[in-house]
């Protein structure tokens, strides 16, 4: 799999240009198809805990062991793509992720189940660090924020075309049948060995031996705890708001199950068109200051988003927040690409993220817990408001790298 250094050719401006489009649409399609696979479950929750006699705690709980090994993930395809390049390490992470939701489809009991979304998390885990390098090395340095919200909000589309199968598919076919439909990404990487080459930042950073790749990982520890730190808060904003919302929708306001998918997909058009928004501001204004005022405008839009009475104010609520909390996140693969080192671009951003991950992993599980006690807006709205504005301080508490070129190493371009 190991990709030398004479073969990644130099390309001209046209041949640049086609290979930064194709590398963005393989690093969109990963994050959606890998968004959609999660989400999956999140909206027949409840169906699976009645088929395998569970509680919905429970059942949250295997939404928590994904997220659980995504830092696995991460740490293993984000070592493979600074040693070996982004394109081989990321084909395989979406092979192996479609292999585990079609077995998920087929578990027959809670246990393989579980077992199956731990293995499941692994590819996960690796996706989007590996993509996410893959982009942001391939593109324009002016346009970088706006296509940070495109690879980006590629999660939000896989939402909505979660919602989309769970509003035809699971009702005519059954939970299974959607977990089958969720192998289908695998296809993706026939376009990606085809169509995508390997990056020049990728050669020109690479560390020669392991030993001057610890070397590097030594040197810009304060920065990737920063890092961990800044996606904790990010994820557990994202998972706080997202993963226990249709269950919110079907269990408080006693929503059928199109209007659950009808509501999901319509705050998931606002995500799309918050992370492209946010991110095309970030390359005008700056990554921090855009981030910081989509967290704070989240918070604001809290009692419209739950406490609302009928189902448009709801649907409209929902569409604010996830524009905000996705116009943050539309940014974040351009910052943090920005500020990790070189030699470490593709280890550092993914396993800082997925480490957030998992220190925000349990957030489903509690808020269906505190749920059960006091309701899921109560539980939902205590959870939302803590994050949003611990997140805020957080990001305007960190460096900002906007627009270095990665041929030199971001991590000696910032101050922590």
């Amino acid at each position: 799999m190991a990709t030398s250094e004479s073969a990644i050719p130099v390309l001209t401006e046209k041949e640049a240009r086609r290979n930064q489009n194709n590398a963005v649409l393989a690093g969109f399609l990963g994050w959606t198809l890998d968004a959609f696979d999660f989400f999956i479950l999140t909206f027949v929750l409840a169906t699976i805990a009645t088929d395998f006699n569970k509680t919905i705690p429970e059942m949250a709980l295997t939404l928590t062991a994904s997220l659980v090994m995504r830092p696995a993930g991460a740490l293993i395809f984000g070592l493979m793509a600074d040693r070996f390049g982004r394109k081989g390490p990321l084909m395989i992470t979406i092979i192996f992720y479609s292999v585990m939701e079609i077995l998920s489809g087929l578990a027959p009991t809670y246990q393989i189940f579980l077992l199956l979304r731990l293995l499941y998390g692994i590819g996960m885990g690796g996706e989007w660090g590996v993509g996410a390098s893959l982009v942001m090395e391939s593109v324009s340095v002016k346009r970088r924020g706006f296509l940070s919200g495109i690879l980006q909000e590629g999660y939000a589309l896989g939402f909505l075309l979660a919602a989309g199968a769970y509003y035809f598919v699971f009702p005519h076919f059954g939970w299974r049948a959607m977990f089958f439909i969720a192998g289908l990404p695998a296809l993706v990487t026939l376009f990606i060995r085809s169509k995508v080459k390997e990056t020049a930042a990728w050669k020109a950073n690479k560390a020669k031996d392991w030993k001057e790749y610890g070397s590097a990982v030594k040197k810009h520890w304060k920065l990737f705890l920063y890092l961990v730190l800044l996606m904790a808060m990010m994820n557990l904003i994202s998972h706080g708001t997202q993963d226990l919302y249709p269950t919110f929708l079907q269990k408080q306001k006693n929503f059928s199950p199109h209007e659950t998918a009808v509501i999901t997909m319509i705050s998931m058009v606002g995500a799309i068109i918050g992370g492209l928004f946010f991110g095309y501001l970030s390359d005008l204004y700056g990554r921090k200051k855009m981030m910081a005022t989509a967290v704070i405008l989240a918070l604001v839009l809290i009692p419209l988003w739950l406490l609302a009475g009928e189902s448009v104010l709801i649907a409209l609520g929902a569409f604010g927040m996830q524009f905000m909390v996705q116009g943050a996140w539309g940014i974040i693969p351009a910052h943090i690409n920005e500020l990790s080192p070189g030699p470490l671009r593709g280890f550092f951003p993914g396993f800082a993220y997925q480490l957030g991950v998992l220190i925000a992993s349990a957030i489903p599980f509690v808020e269906a817990v505190v749920a059960e006690k006091l309701g899921y807006a109560t539980a939902m709205e205590i959870m939302a408001g803590t994050v949003l504005v611990i997140g805020a301080i957080v990001i305007l508490a960190g460096p900002e790298a906007k627009g270095i070129h990665f041929h030199k190493p971001a991590g000696d371009n910032t101050t922590i």
